[in-house]
Parts: C-alpha cells; sequence; structure tokens
C-alpha cells in the first residue's frame, strides 16, 4: 500500500474515532447501492414485496450523477463483483463475476439493445448512462428471464423515453452540464416531458465530447486513440389512462471514438492448419515466454499517424405498455419491443476498413398473475432476430440470421418465516450463417430454486440454486479471420454444443439498523464451457479456435456499512473471483481481488463521500497472458442539493484517481496497451423542474 493510501486510511479510521456519541440512523453507501428490500427491481418483477433470493443491486438518483461515466461498464465498474473491460476512451463492458459479453446481457427496459458489443470489446454499448434514470444489476438465477445465457449476469438501463405518468402541472424536465480535466470532457444533456389529457411527449438530448485522456508516466502524456464523441436524441409518445400505459420513441445515436492498441504489422498474418504464418515467421521458438510478459513496457510507443477510430449509428424505435388488472386473475400484463438498425464502420486513415452491421428488433410478454394457492408468478414469452454482418478487412464472421424464442415461468411462495421462488425457461435458437457452413438449430432448459429464510427481524439468509444453458454465438460458430482488436485470428467451431451452468449461491444479509451487510459467496460450474483455445502464437498475435471444456468459477462478494451518527457512514467492500478451466488452467481477463473503504458524511444540504480501494495484482493468468500489477485508487465526491423556486438542482465536484496512479486493467483484452485515466476533476450541474 502506498505511502498516500496508507495516511488517509489512518486519518479516516481517526476521523470515525472521534465520533464517540452515536446515533440510531439507517445506513448508505458511497455508490448508492440500494437495499433489495427499498425498492422494486423493474427487472425482476416479484421483488417489491419483501425478501427475495436473488442478488440485485440499483444505482440511481445522485449517485447515479457522480458515478456516471462515458460508457457503460465504467459507470458500473465498483459494484459489488462488477468490474469493466476498458477500451480506452470509448468503449468498455460490464464485466459481473468474471463474465462479459455474450455471458452478460445488457437490456433497454428490459429489451434487447441489438448493437455489436457483445462481438468485441471494442465495440460500444449503445446505452447512455446520463440519460438514464436508474441502473439495475441482476446476479444470480434471477437472470434465467432474460435468457439461459446469461450467466454473468444482467444490467438493466430504466430511462425517461416514453413515459408511463402524466407530468406533475403538465411540464417537467431537466438539464444537465459537466466538464472534467483530465480529457477536456464537456457534456451537455436535457430531458422535458409535456402532457394534457392522457398524452403525455418526452425530448431529451445529449452532446460529450472528449479528447485523448491523461496517462501518468506515458509517452506524450495521453493515451492516443482514447478520445469520444456521443450526440445522441430521443422523442417518446404516451398514452397514459389509470390503469396503465401504451408509448412509443424513437432514439438516434451518432457516436465517434478511438481504437487505441491496434497492431497492423499483423495484418498479413492466416493460419497454416493449427500454427500461423506471418511473414517471416517460420518458428515458433518463442512459445515458452508463455505469461511471462510483466513489465508492461511492450507496445506503449505511439504510430506517426492518426489511431483508427469508429464512426457509429443506431436508430431505434421502443415500445413500451403496461395494463394493470386487464381481466380476473392477472394483476398486470407488460409489453416490451424493440426495432434497432445499426452500423459503425472502423476507419483507418482515411479509408473505411470494416464496417458491422446489426439490422433486428426484440419482443416480450409479461403476464404476472394475481396469487393462486398462495403462489404468486409471471408467466413469458420472448421472441427476436438479429442480422448481422461484416464487410471489409476484419471480415471475420460470415454474415448470419440468428432467430431465438423463449418462454419462461417464475413463481414465488411465502410461509412464515420462508419465502421460496421456483423459475424455469426454454429456450429455441436458429443460427443460419450466409456461408458453407451449415445451420445450427438449437434448444436449451433452464431452471432456478432459491429460498429465503427471515431468521430474525432484519436478518436474511438466502440460498439459491440454478442450471442455465447457453447456446452458441454465430461468432463461436463460424468465425474465420483476422480481429486486429484482440490481436487474434479467429476460428470457429460449427460442432460446438451448448453450454450447461450449474450455479449455486448463498448470501447473508442485514438489511436495518447501525450495521447493514451483504455477504455474498457463489459456486458455479460450467459443462462445454465455450472459450478461445489459442493454437499458436506469433509475439502479440495468437491463432485461437473457439473450444469447449468444462470450467468453474468462485467467488465473493461483501459490502458492509454503519451509521455512526446521523451525519456519519463509513463501510468496507470487496470482492474476487478465480475462473479456472478443468486440469487447473487459468481462464484468461479473469479481474483481480479489490478490498476498500469508504465514507460518507451528510450535513444539512451538504453530502461528501470518498473511497479508497486496493485492486490485488493478477498473476493467476492463462497461457500468452502477462500478470497485472496491483494499484490503489482514491475517488472523492461533493454534492450540494437546493431549491430555487419550482426547481431542485444539484452542484457536484467528482475526483477520480485523486493520486494519478497509473493502473492496468487485467479484464480489458489491451491491458498492457491502454492504462486507464490518471487524475480526473469533474465538475457539474443538474438541475429538475
Amino acid at each position: 500500500m502506498s505511502i498516500k493510501l496508507r495516511a488517509l486510511t489512518i486519518a479516516i479510521a481517526s476521523a470515525l474515532a472521534a465520533q464517540a456519541h452515536a446515533h440510531q440512523g439507517d445506513a448508505k453507501t458511497g455508490r448508492g447501492v440500494t437495499e433489495l428490500s427499498a425498492v422494486t427491481v423493474r427487472a425482476y418483477p416479484l421483488s417489491g414485496d419483501g425478501g427475495t433470493a436473488i442478488s440485485a443491486d440499483t444505482l440511481d438518483g445522485s449517485s447515479l450523477l457522480l458515478a456516471g461515466q462515458a460508457t457503460l461498464g465504467q459507470t458500473l465498474d465498483g459494484l459489488p463483483g462488477v468490474h469493466s473491460d476498458t477500451f480506452g476512451g470509448g468503449a468498455s463492458r460490464p464485466v459481473i463475476r468474471g463474465q462479459t459479453a455474450p455471458r452478460v446481457k445488457v437490456l433497454s427496459d428490459g429489451s434487447e439493445l441489438m448493437d455489436a458489443s457483445s462481438v468485441s470489446p471494442d465495440h460500444a454499448i449503445t446505452s447512455e448512462p446520463m440519460l438514464a434514470r436508474r441502473i439495475e444489476v441482476l446476479r444470480g438465477p434471477a437472470t434465467l428471464l432474460y435468457g439461459g445465457g446469461a450467466i454473468g449476469g444482467v444490467v438493466n438501463v430504466l430511462d425517461n423515453r416514453i413515459p408511463e405518468a402524466m407530468p406533475e402541472n403538465g411540464l417537467e424536465g431537466m438539464v444537465r452540464v459537466s466538464g472534467a480535466t483530465g480529457s477536456d470532457e464537456r457534456t451537455g444533456a436535457f430531458g422535458l416531458t409535456a402532457g394534457g389529457n392522457n398524452i403525455a411527449v418526452h425530448v431529451e438530448g445529449l452532446k460529450r465530447r472528449a479528447s485523448d485522456y491523461q496517462v501518468p508516466d506515458w509517452p506524450g502524456g495521453r493515451l492516443k486513440g482514447s478520445f469520444e464523441q456521443t450526440e445522441t436524441g430521443s422523442v417518446g409518445l404516451s398514452w397514459i389512462g389509470s390503469r396503465g400505459y401504451a408509448g412509443l420513441a424513437y432514439t438516434h445515436t451518432y457516436r465517434k471514438y478511438g481504437l487505441p492498441g491496434h497492431e497492423h504489422e499483423y495484418e498479413g498474418c492466416h493460419p497454416h492448419g493449427s500454427h500461423l504464418h506471418c511473414g517471416g515467421h517460420h518458428d515458433h521458438d518463442d512459445h515458452d515466454e508463455h505469461g511471462e510478459h510483466d513489465d508492461h513496457d511492450h507496445g506503449h510507443g505511439h504510430e506517426e499517424h492518426d489511431a483508427p477510430f469508429v464512426k457509429l449509428r443506431s436508430d431505434r424505435m421502443d415500445f413500451r405498455a403496461a395494463y394493470r388488472e386487464p381481466f380476473t386473475g392477472v394483476r398486470e400484463i407488460r409489453l416490451r419491443a424493440g426495432l434497432t438498425d445499426y452500423q459503425h464502420q472502423e476507419i483507418e486513415g482515411r479509408e473505411v476498413a470494416t464496417t458491422f452491421k446489426n439490422r433486428g428488433h426484440d419482443a416480450r410478454i409479461e403476464l404476472e398473475h394475481q396469487p393462486l394457492a398462495g403462489w404468486r408468478g409471471v408467466l413469458g414469452l420472448q421472441e427476436g432476430r438479429s442480422d448481422f454482418s461484416a464487410l471489409g478487412e476484419e471480415r471475420f464472421i460470415p454474415r448470419s440470421v440468428t432467430q431465438s424464442a423463449g418462454i419462461f415461468l417464475l413463481e414465488r411462495y411465502a410461509l412464515a418465516d420462508w419465502q421460496f421462488e421456483l423459475g424455469a425457461r426454454h429456450d429455441w435458437q436458429s443460427v443460419d450463417p450466409d456461408s458453407s457452413q451449415p445451420a445450427r438449430n438449437m434448444e436449451g432448459t433452464s431452471l432456478s430454486a432459491g429460498a429465503t429464510w427471515h431468521f430474525a427481524p432484519a436478518y436474511a439468509l438466502a440460498l439459491s440454486a440454478s442450471r442455465s444453458q447457453r447456446l452458441p454465438t454465430a461468432q463461436e460458430l463460424y468465425a474465420n479471420g483476422i480481429h486486429l482488436a484482440t490481436n487474434t485470428y479467429e476460428l470457429g467451431n460449427a460442432s460446438l454444443d451448448r453450454e450447461t451452468s450449474h450455479n449455486l449461491e448463498i448470501s447473508l444479509r442485514k438489511q436495518a439498523g447501525r450495521l447493514r451487510y451483504t455477504l455474498t459467496a457463489f459456486h458455479n460450474h460450467v459443462k462445454n464451457y465455450i472459450y478461445a483455445d489459442t493454437l499458436d502464437r506469433h509475439e502479440d498475435f495468437r491463432l485461437i479456435s473457439y473450444a469447449q471444456r468444462d470450467a468453474t468459477f468462485d467467488g465473493l462478494e461483501a459490502e458492509v456499512n454503519y451509521r455512526q451518527n446521523r451525519h456519519l457512514t463509513w463501510g468496507v467492500f470487496g470482492d474476487l473471483v478465480h475462473g479456472k478451466l478443468e486440469g487447473g488452467d487459468n481462464l484468461p481477463r479473469i479481474p483481480a481481488a479489490r478490498a476498500g473503504l469508504r465514507l460518507r458524511a451528510d450535513w444539512n444540504r451538504w453530502s461528501a463521500d470518498i473511497e479508497a480501494y486496493r485492486v490485488f495484482k493478477q498473476d493467476h493468468v492463462a497461457d500468452y497472458e502477462s500478470k497485472t500489477p496491483g494499484y490503489n485508487m482514491v475517488n472523492l465526491g461533493i454534492a450540494y442539493e437546493g431549491r430555487m423556486g419550482a426547481s431542485d438542482y444539484t452542484v457536484y465536484f467528482r475526483a477520480s484517481n485523486l493520486f494519478d496512479e497509473k493502473a492496468y486493467n487485467h479484464a480489458s483484452f489491451i491491458a498492457n496497451k491502454a492504462p486507464l485515466p490518471g487524475r480526473r476533476l469533474m465538475l457539474g450541474a443538474s438541475v429538475s423542474y
């Protein structure tokens, strides 16, 4: 631990010790993680009436405002068990319990995004955190509601595009502006909802520009190709009645962001059987270097020409509706549907190198029934279609049409101090490639069971078990080409079978009083786990083939908060996960263990929080993977909430990486070539009316 971090920890401990007189109060966390018992989790329709066996966190309000970053992965990084696979400043995906896309699903109020983020880590998620009103993270058996493939977790982003209730006094809205050092980021956003006579209209927009971000002790002082620009706008229209609503929204998104770390020297590499041929590459003497590149110095040089970048365009239509008590026996019926036309171009110099397109739709209907013999539940159907293509230099996936359908049932029963939950889902999938490879039609069944025991007031012990089946993607089945974002030549395997994951989770929670905590342990055993098996390597470039082998994931997550008095709350948190293939081989890019301390202070309209945590060295590495050194991180936030006339406002300040530490993210595909940003100071304001 650095001298600075040690001194900070001592100072925090001294401040806590000085609070000799405690007062009863409710605990809060520095990141605004809301206890499950206090909020309805939209992505889990049975969560609003007491304890439940699921693991879920929500981020909203001022905490979402302070945590908000340009990408979804960076915004959620720091929640228990959640990391991100950063790729410069323009793209990052959530990593939950060591898993990321396609084993982590990102939804827009329950509907699939239909972008290209599951194909590669340099592909951005088309969801804007700054326009979200709440973000939910689900882990464990609850994820089967959205497919057996979400064995890592589900992230559900809730927005205001489609009004669900009439605005007070006929008009409400918000305006937000912020600026940050380190990347010279400037962001502005607005939202406005107006309504009358059962009709409500919502418009919103955002614009952000950020240059390459600063990195301490780095050539040139900035990471070349880490810039990001975003423009997005949406208009929605709803009919709202006393028992429900129905609405449509159109959203247009334009993004431009750099791609750091691209290596063009490997463009001519191609396979000869199970070996690579890269120009003058005639032997493979470098095989003995597996896992020995720990200096993090290779790949730091910058090319003289501009870094390649992405131009992204997405046009999306959303339909959402809900109707309470449509007929006897039904509590509510809900419908979600999305239609997406997505395209992004990867541009090098002035030439378009590769174009990715995805045109698709997703629809789901949920019917929540009234209690039957004490059981409350929801029955649902989901259907989707994706037409995905890649054209150009990195056409490593053939054009393919994926069609999917699923039926699911979730039931819940209360008996004295116990809550029991049962769930089931069956999925059908068809993948038809535009190539000589055969189409694949597959099915999968997922089951879950959970029990929560409220053995004492405010205490709960939750145990859950599930069997989930994930069907292989078009990329895993049919890939055949060079993929420079990950420095690989990918070979698909059309004979891949479904994955079957057996998951166990136990959680102890205290949800009231001065001391509150959630302690969770999980074990996942995955039969026929699909992974990228490295067949050969030339320098930093690898030949991979998608293969299957059994794998296990074991982990712990902990968060403890203590309300010292009505002004001061402190907490500790940490998480770790180990991922191994059968036989003991480590899986790549598993996030390092993390542990830290948080302190929150509230005084009248002022609030402040500080967190200091350690990300430990990751030396449990896979073949051809480098170790990553540990680092310390300190973040600080201060906010003032006030009222001016009929408007509420918040002025906030956020300091990230306060001590300007040089840090490498092991979960990133380009960890050695793209360190995390250095010190970043943000000042912002938000007004709602």
